[in-house]
């Protein structure tokens, strides 16, 4: 049976006009992005179907391009389409966390790093420069390196720092493993950088660390007594973010 012959409480499209994206399930939301199905398949038929062949909504959104358009009902024009809508939520949340001081929004920086590394299959080691406010000047990535480790140099962290006129970084790198304990490397690179960027007067707020697979993240927890740091508290390494 098309949707389109589906009581209109039932269709995914009115619903959500009704009751927010939050009330549908993830095939619903996938339906609506696919707009059509196939033959012998609606669009929502076609979307869990997918979710099967994927194993979850995040593997299908992470998919390369020729793992992506070789599936049923998808191709060329679709992944040009999924990777428009992915960036434009990244973009979005830059442009939340340009206008608002990053310490006051912890959440929002979260949800940003979260959306540059996370889909990185090797680890990616990045800083978000921060002026005297703690106002975003800009992320970059500066390091990529293996599956389970990346080299950071200090030397290169500190020239990024200066040509932005950066007061103040938060670093943050992947696991894609999804194990996001702090591991003793972790902790004696955050320190390394730390003191480097202390001689000259940049500031080390935070470390984050992008969950891999499962939706986990952490962060190394720094002894600083910097003034604002206390509003990262809540953010205790080792929590987990749905």
């Amino acid at each position: 049976m098309s949707i389109r012959d589906w009581p209109a409480a039932e269709r995914p499209r009115e619903r959500l006009l009704e009751q927010g994206a939050i009330s549908l399930s993830d095939a619903e939301l996938l339906a609506i992005f696919l707009r059509t199905g196939v033959a012998g398949k609606s669009a929502v038929d076609l979307a869990r179907h997918l979710l099967r062949r994927f194993g979850s909504l995040r593997r299908l959104l992470e998919a390369d391009q020729l793992t992506f358009t070789r599936q049923l009902g998808l191709g060329p024009a679709k992944y040009a389409l999924l990777q428009a809508v992915l960036e434009m939520a990244r973009r979005h949340l830059a442009e939340k966390l340009h206008r608002q001081s990053a310490l006051e929004n912890p959440l929002v920086v979260r949800d940003y790093l979260k959306s540059m590394l996370r889909h990185e299959p090797h680890e990616v080691f990045g800083c978000l420069f921060l002026d005297t406010r703690h106002r975003v000047l800009t992320f970059e990535v500066l390091f990529q390196g293996s599956i389970d480790s990346t080299t950071v140099y200090p030397r290169q962290v500190i020239k990024r720092a200066l040509a932005h006129n950066a007061a103040a970084v938060i670093l943050c790198h992947n696991h894609p493993s999804g194990i996001c304990e702090p591991s003793p490397a972790d902790r004696v690179v955050t320190r390394r950088l730390q003191e480097a960027l202390e001689l000259i007067d940049v500031r080390v707020l935070d470390h984050f660390i992008v969950g891999g697979r499962p939706a986990v993240d952490g962060r190394v927890r720094l002894d600083l007594n910097a003034a604002g740091f206390k509003a990262w508290v809540g953010l205790e390494a080792g929590r987990q973010f749905t």
